[in-house]
């Protein structure tokens, strides 16, 4: 099994955060772990525009936080 998918399957469980390295192939949103600027990704992470950051952790999935946010506004 990919070791990726194994980190980011404990990551769901709760248990501990997966890091992504620069570099790596991934697809979805993530923060960097250094400043917390968020990215879209759908090939390579990037180092970190902000602060050149190389770690990266995926975003926790909440559909609707922007539609919501929207509405507030």
């Amino acid at each position: 099994m990919d070791g990726n998918f194994e980190a980011a399957s404990a990551a769901e469980d709760g248990a501990y955060v997966a890091f992504w390295e620069t570099g790596t192939s991934v697809k979805g949103e993530f923060n960097c772990s250094e400043c917390g600027y968020g990215v879209i990704v759908s090939k390579e992470l990037p180092l970190c525009p902000m602060c050149g950051g190389e770690s990266w952790e995926q975003a926790t999935w909440a559909p609707f936080a922007r539609a919501a946010a929207a509405a507030r506004a």
